[in-house]
């Protein structure tokens, strides 16, 4: 499979339309710094272009079925299906995911797009006995309006679809406003809209990166924000919405840990730990970050999960014999490689650490993947969040101190236990404080038709993908019909 591939011109797509920039910035491959194409440094203005389109579109397609709005959804995951290599292709190269990677989110995006088009048929309401002799009570869902999708890189095709899907099956119109690292899924997914006949100004994306998401939270016309991204970038967001009233949903940072307890499978537990800290070079918000381990099993989880990052191979995300990519950015390895100095004081240091090098990997940003022993459970690197493949290993006596150990962070998102005794299992699932808990199982991975999301830092707002996904992009309206059966009474409220 070829690196080289022509250069696109990313462009904004706003009322059907697609719009040259008036500025544009580079997209290059962190792998080798080729250039892959520009994009638009959007302003305000352009933002507010696409709100206003947004706008003009919405009565009509909130007047359109429901279940049509649904038939267009599934429209777009037949798309979908047919550009997927085209689609993985294009996140490998920009994100660095490598292409095995970038084609399993395709297939989940794809998964997803075809439970949600189904949701356009289920979005039921109640009905209720009235208090009231002679009146029929029921509700429904009414959408927002226009709503504001703000979208991170490391999953650049997966999230935006299972914003837009919901959003769009309960009848709102959509400003999808990218992460400036992966312009080129966002332009596919705009191609993708216009070739599926989504009406003009029904879905319209913006590049850049500030100015266009400040203009989406300051507006009053757009109604709701879906964010993905860093919990502090999150309690911007959150703050502005509160200012301006408007329902916000984000899903933030994760510290997800991996229990492993003394009567856990050593090697399947190494394996899945392997597989959460160094795959996708730890860009997940499902990252494994942290291996709490009993002392009985420890030495030999670590002499394993050590063998698994130095067998990692790092190089361009195309190439077959690649195992993981580079660093989204430099600012990200920047990132990365201050955390791993933080941990060299305090903890002990059992594989890798700093930047590759060798073999032409200077040409990207290519973290070493990176094990901590004998990390503190209260230690930076065992508290807050790195986004790259540094795993700390924290050592524990007994089930109590594991559970606290896990549950000592701002964060809860996932986690995962691995036991062969049934109740410790179960007590783990209870009382991790977590949104999703595997058991036996790596922390990455979701399915679309469950609820993905955390709590505490994590999570704020309903959950995302899963049979509820649309209801945080509807309000329900409670109606009470006297249809003369009887005499109204009034009531106390």
């Amino acid at each position: 499979m070829g690196h080289v591939t022509e250069p696109v011109a990313c462009q904004n797509f706003v009322g059907g339309r697609f719009t040259p920039a008036t500025e544009e910035g580079e997209n290059r491959c962190p792998a080798d710094g080729e250039l892959l194409g520009s994009y638009p440094l959007s302003t305000a203005d352009d933002a507010h272009a696409a709100i206003a389109a947004a706008k003009a579109a919405f009565p009509s397609w909130r007047d359109t079925p429901a279940p049509v709005r649904g038939d267009l959804v599934s429209a777009m995951a037949d798309l979908l299906a047919a550009r997927a290599e085209t689609f993985a292709r294009a996140l490998s190269l920009e994100e660095g995911k490598i292409y095995p990677e970038a084609y399993g989110e395709v297939q989940k995006t794809l998964k997803y797009l075809r439970f949600a088009a189904g949701d356009a048929r289920r979005m039921t309401g109640i009905t209720a006995p009235s208090e009231l002799a002679g009146t029929f009570a029921y509700t429904f869902h009414r959408p927002h309006g226009v709503v504001g999708l703000i979208t991170p890189w490391n999953f650049p095709v997966c999230i935006p679809f299972w914003k837009l899907a919901p959003a769009l099956i309960a009848g709102n119109t959509v400003v999808l406003k990218p992460a400036p690292e992966t312009p080129w899924t966002a332009h596919l997914i705009a191609e993708l809209c216009r070739d599926a006949d989504v009406p003009d100004g029904v879905v319209n994306v913006v590049h850049g990166d500030v100015p266009p998401a400040r203009a989406l939270l300051e507006s009053p016309d757009v109604h709701a924000i879906s964010f993905t991204g860093s919990t502090e970038v999150g309690r911007i967001i959150e703050k502005a919405c509160g200012e301006h009233h408007k329902a916000v949903q984000c899903e933030l940072g994760g510290k997800n840990p991996i229990v492993v307890l003394d009567d856990g499978d050593v090697q399947k537990a190494a394996a899945a730990t392997a597989l959460g800290a160094f795959g996708s070079t730890g860009q997940r918000c499902t990252a494994t970050s942290r291996a709490i381990v009993h002392e009985r099993v420890a030495d030999a989880f670590v002499e394993q999960v050590v063998a698994a990052a130095r067998a990692v191979v790092a190089g361009h995300p195309l190439d077959d014999a690649t195992t993981m990519g580079p660093s989204v950015s430099d600012r990200q390895l920047a990132q990365v490689l201050r955390y791993m100095d933080i941990g060299r004081d305090e903890a002990e240091l059992r594989a890798g650490t700093g930047r590759l090098l060798d073999g032409g990997l200077d040409q990207g940003f290519f973290p070493c993947p990176t094990v901590f022993d004998r990390v503190a459970s209260g230690a930076r690197i065992a508290t807050e969040e790195i986004f790259g493949p540094v795993l700390s290993v924290i050592r524990v006596q007994d089930d109590d101190e594991a559970l606290a150990a896990a549950n000592g962070v701002d964060f809860g998102l996932t986690s995962s236990v691995f036991t062969s005794d049934l109740s410790r299992a179960f007590w783990f699932v209870q009382h991790l404080d977590t949104g999703m808990t595997q058991v036996n199982a790596p922390t990455i991975g979701g399915e679309g038709h469950l609820p993905f999301g955390g709590i505490k830092a994590t999570g704020v707002g309903p959950r995302e993908m899963g049979p509820e996904a649309w209801r945080f992009y509807s309000e329900p309206k409670t109606v009470y019909i006297n249809h003369g059966g009887a005499k109204r009474t009034s009531r106390f409220y």
